[in-house]
């Protein structure tokens, strides 16, 4: 099992940009329960979780923070994971920055998300 107190720098850094969705406490939790799967690369991590639509199962990252080298070098097996799960899609939330270096490899806008306080 993974400690993801090693990593807690990283996550809170990234959840930083996260619009206030998690809590460094939230993830533990979610990876402890297996609602939330943790990625790690030498001193980088990614936490993904499985999000079931009606009609399509994807593997949703969310979170990701360290080097981009070895976040890129964890796509394939967290990618292949998600197959094995039944999972057709796979998705990634975050900063546009994010953008520019997987649209690179393949992956194409899909949609925007727009946020407004209520």
């Amino acid at each position: 099992m993974i400690d993801l107190s090693e990593y807690r720098e990283q996550i809170e850094s990234a959840l930083a940009y996260s619009g206030g969705t998690h809590t460094f406490e939230d993830v533990l939790q979610g990876v402890a329960e297996g609602r939330m799967q943790a990625w790690v690369n030498n001193k980088s991590i990614a936490i993904t979780e499985v999000i079931v639509f009606p009609r399509k199962k994807n593997l949703h990252g969310f979170l990701a923070a360290g080097n981009m080298r070895e976040i890129l070098e964890m796509v394939p097996s967290a990618a292949e994971w998600g197959r094995q799960l039944g999972c057709t899609g796979f998705t990634l939330a975050g900063r546009k920055g994010w953008q520019r270096v997987f649209g690179k490899r393949g992956w194409r806008t899909a949609f925007y998300v727009l946020e407004t306080t209520l």
